[in-house]
């Protein structure tokens, strides 16, 4: 696996959540939220709820694609925090969608992508 960037350093905060949670491809999120634990969601959803307005202002500095490489690993945390915070707000940390159809059964028809 590639080395991550670093992050901004005003989001070093943030950096003991990169290796985990800044997957490039939905797909790779995806299999890291069906795989974490209610504690593993509300950490990362702590860090990163206070700092969301940062981000989001820091990233929407950058046309989507031609973020700076320090960016990237900032914008796929956004992403996972996006695609997460159900999961903690709704879901009461569960990693399955209740009342709901196994996530096997979906497939992203770009999923792969990193762009």
């Amino acid at each position: 696996m590639p080395a991550v960037a670093a992050l901004p350093v005003q989001f070093a905060a943030l950096e003991p959540f990169v290796t985990a949670w800044a997957l490039p491809s939905e797909n790779a999120r995806s299999a890291k939220r069906w795989a974490s634990h209610a504690e593993d969601f509300r950490r990362f959803y702590d860090a990163m709820l206070p700092r969301m307005p940062e981000v989001l202002a820091y990233l929407d500095e950058f046309p989507l694609h031609g973020l700076p490489a320090e960016a990237r690993p900032l914008y796929h945390l956004a992403l996972a925090f996006a695609e997460s915070a159900a999961h903690v707000e709704l879901y009461g940390g569960a990693n399955k969608v209740p009342n709901s159809f196994d996530q096997a059964r979906f497939m992203a028809a770009h999923g792969e992508r990193t762009d």
